[in-house]
């Protein structure tokens, strides 16, 4: 999968992130359970998603792999607002963005904003 690397579960920590069924996901707990007589050991992972506020379950065996996804952060200035989208021009090498609108967020022209990217979709993740 592109944009994305593979680790076996056993390596994964609270707070990181990983891809389930092409979306990507933060993890907020993980339980490893002992092997048994006829299984490896089992980890059940408890995430949510970063673009939606979708909570999932996911389990598999220690040793088994599963996708990381490679996250881009950076800021940018707010140019304007068009309906439900935010253009702005990116901070690092001044390219225009055009990033979905947060319900939650004070964003106005002239503003910074953070962002973050993942698998191809864009979040502001913080207004200034």
């Amino acid at each position: 999968m592109p944009g994305t690397d593979r680790v076996e579960i056993r390596t994964l920590k609270v707070g990181r992130f990983c891809v389930v069924d092409d979306e990507a996901y933060k993890i907020l707990s993980i339980s490893k359970s002992k092997p048994g007589k006829h299984g490896s050991a089992k980890a059940r992972l408890e995430l949510t998603s970063l673009f939606s506020a979708k909570k999932i379950s996911h389990v598999g065996t220690v040793t088994d792999n599963i996708h990381v996804p490679m996250i881009e952060k950076g800021t940018a200035m707010v140019t304007h607002l068009d309906g439900d989208e935010v253009h702005a021009m990116n901070m690092k090498d001044h390219t225009m963005m055009i990033l979905p609108m947060e319900a939650e967020m004070n964003i106005e022209a002239g503003k910074e904003i953070m962002w973050m990217e993942a698998l191809g979709r864009f979040k502001i993740i913080r207004d200034h």
